[in-house]
């Protein structure tokens, strides 16, 4: 795991607890006003003690702020880096760079809507995913599905979305797949 990840797990962490995603919710809602270690216990309904020991968990994790007169405030900041971070985690973010039209298609490192099919962007998609598959020789459907599968949950779709532009060739029984062109190692400036 790399250290953005092990940051983005204990971000999130720190919010799976209730009272501290409560707590952290009320700072969010309160904006800049922020909140006292008092009005926050009030407001979430506990003990003081245990309102502050949450506040010190949010200011630890960089969730929230303190200040010197006691009132606290949320950072809501931090879970918008930490996704933008994990984002650039996924495998095929190296190559969406290359395919600003196709980003629409793509939430957080995985396909979520396949363009239409008589759309230029269909056979950009192959493109782009015949890229991140970095074909060569021969493989079975296995490991063709395993390899989509860090970018796809529809891995059957996807698979013949490439065969049927042609940046994926398989034999008649339809188990042994290859590269059915060979991939650009720049995507084409349309």
């Amino acid at each position: 795991m790399s250290a953005e990840a092990a940051r983005a797990a204990e971000i999130l962490n720190q919010l799976a607890t209730p009272v501290r995603l409560r707590a952290f919710a009320e700072l969010v809602r309160r904006g800049a006003e922020g909140a006292s270690i008092a009005e926050l216990a009030y407001t979430i309904d506990v003990p003081v003690q245990a309102a502050g020991e949450t506040l010190a968990r949010l200011v630890g994790a960089g969730l929230a702020t303190g200040t010197g007169n006691g009132i606290y405030r949320a950072s809501p900041g931090i879970l918008r880096e930490t996704a933008q971070a994990l984002d650039r985690e996924q495998p095929i973010t190296v190559f969406l760079g290359d395919y600003p039209q196709l980003r629409g298609s793509f939430t957080h490192g995985r396909l979520t809507t396949m363009p239409p099919t008589l759309s230029e962007r269909y056979a950009l998609l192959g493109e782009l995913l015949a890229r991140f598959l970095a074909l060569e020789g021969l493989h079975d459907e296995g490991e063709i599905n395993r390899r989509l599968s860090a970018v796809t949950d529809d891995v059957a779709a996807v698979r013949r979305m490439l065969v049927e532009t042609g940046w994926l060739e398989r034999d008649q029984a339809g188990t042994t797949y290859g590269a059915g062109r060979p991939a650009p190692q720049q995507a084409r400036m349309i």
